[in-house]
């Protein structure tokens, strides 16, 4: 079997989440991580589906391994959300029948056997798995940072809003139990963890199902008997008539919020941020909590998408303007000092210049910290692809040049109040910018380079990495904050 392998991962959190787990089962398994794909045996490409230019990306970097593959021992494995798709599948046996697996969003896990088929047989394998019902527990996770670490509570989504591919790709939603959260979270506590960050395609509409109400118990006991022992029942998402969810045995529902104050009081852990949040899922419950939980980092990523009710009616998102700006006065209400971020789609089919200055209104109006933004992308086999009035490319960049400029604008002045402020920054490593200086996030999840004098690089590496310090700001910039440790 090679010795040596390679990850490429396109797209979401998830999917570098995913990543660090397939990275934990090949270690565990005895292959070495390689940071350059020249010095790999083995090339998996971990793809994302949510936007065509991730699409582009994958197949551009497909391709460029094909001399590799034919001219040595060279085994490439392609995985993640568009393997989901039948298209996609139908490409790669067309066009790129020299791809050596093939595998989904739902067996990750067994890329130790996969390999281990395809060593033995000499053969192509496509193993696809339509959904399923059981989630793969204690997977070992590569991660790529000591102090901070990346948390599965849930999978899938049930919003079928019709634009968006995830709901076929990734399932439908599955809750982890609370007591595997908490025993996986305290693992990772216990390894140097300060900051987790809680992931899930809609992790407000968490339901985390307890076969026995006392949180010590194993999830494992309840591990189902024809799988592997990565494996834990699901939960069931059964409703009583009344439309109250119903109990089993002597078992119980636990709420994304009840999730948090559970994870707050975790001994050492000292952060807990989420995504991504659904508006009409986000309760009063969460927005107490984020006054009630000190470790819950006063930050939310709440994606609006668009800011008339016609297009949300047509996105299927399920809410209207006027509640989600009920929702943003209850967050700042709570926490005055809450940073809140979103996502926006610019030119979704139908959207006139009406919509689009809506959009822009509300923009101005909840003042965003920092917003991503994106220039609607038709997906295949989602409803919208067959909506016949798409907006043309050059009116989707006019409108989403107008709305940069808008969110930078707020992100500039609103950094600007920063200026000589003490923030408590978690050390991440290098900057990006400036390969002498460290950088961090704040509580509200605001980026800070900051230079170290007096000493070597290397040594304030050693000594701030994963520690939590006081930086006073002394410069404000559209993206990031700049400061001086506070002796």
């Amino acid at each position: 079997m090679s010795k040596t392998f390679h990850i490429t991962t396109f797209g979401c959190q998830m999917n570098e989440h995913d990543s660090e787990i397939m990275a934990g089962l090949l270690i565990e398994k005895g292959l070495k991580r390689v940071d350059d794909v020249r010095d790999a045996d083995i090339e998996i490409l971990n793809t994302c589906s949510v936007r065509e230019n991730a699409d582009k990306r994958f197949f551009g970097t497909l391709g460029q391994l094909k001399n590799r593959h034919e001219n040595g021992d060279f085994l490439v494995c392609v995985c993640g959300c568009m393997m989901q798709q039948q298209p996609v599948i139908d490409t790669l046996k067309a066009k790129y029948p020299w791809v050596d697996i093939v595998f989904g969003t739902h067996n990750l896990h067994t890329l130790p056997i996969l390999l281990d088929k395809v060593s033995a047989e000499k053969s192509k394998i496509i193993d696809i798995w339509p959904d399923t019902d059981v989630i793969a527990e204690d997977l070992p996770a590569e991660r790529l940072f000591k102090h901070k670490a990346l948390v599965n509570i849930m999978f899938g989504c049930n919003n079928f809003c019709t634009y968006c591919i995830v709901p076929y790709t990734r399932g439908r939603e599955k809750s982890r139990a609370p007591e595997a959260i908490i025993k996986e979270v305290e693992a990772l506590v216990a390894d140097g963890v300060k900051e987790i960050m809680l992931l899930g395609q809609n992790v407000n509409s968490y339901k985390g199902y307890s076969e026995n109400t006392d949180n010590n118990s194993n999830i494992n006991n309840n591990s189902n008997s024809n799988s592997n022992s990565y494996y834990s029942d699901a939960n069931s998402d059964e409703l009583d008539d009344s439309g109250v969810e119903s109990t089993m045995h002597s078992g119980k529902y636990t709420s994304f919020a009840e999730l948090i104050y559970k994870l707050n009081d975790i001994e050492g852990l000292e952060r807990i941020r989420f995504m991504t949040s659904h508006p009409k899922d986000l309760s009063d419950e969460l927005i107490q909590a984020f006054a009630d939980c000190d470790k819950l980092c006063k930050n939310i990523h709440l994606p609006v998408q668009a800011g008339s009710d016609r297009v949300l009616k047509r996105m299927n998102r399920v809410y209207n303007r006027e509640h989600y700006f009920g929702l943003i006065k209850k967050l700042r209400s709570a926490v005055p000092e809450i940073t809140i971020s979103t996502d926006i789609i610019v030119g979704f089919p139908g959207e006139t210049e009406e919509d689009f200055e809506e959009t822009l209104s509300l923009v101005n109006e909840v003042e965003y910290d920092s917003a991503f933004t994106f220039l609607y992308s038709v997906r295949q086999g989602t409803p919208a692809e067959k909506y016949e009035d798409q907006i043309p490319e050059e009116i989707k960049h006019e409108r989403f040049n107008r709305l940069v400029d808008a969110v930078n604008t707020i992100s500039e002045r609103k950094n600007s109040e920063y200026m000589g402020r003490i923030e408590k920054v978690l050390v991440e490593g290098p900057s990006r910018n400036n390969p002498f200086a460290l950088s961090g996030r704040t509580d509200g999840f605001k980026l800070v380079n900051f230079s170290v004098e007096g000493t070597s690089f290397e040594t304030c590496m050693d000594k701030l990495v994963g520690r939590t310090i006081d930086i006073e700001i002394t410069g404000t910039k559209t993206f990031s904050l700049e400061g001086r440790i506070v002796e």
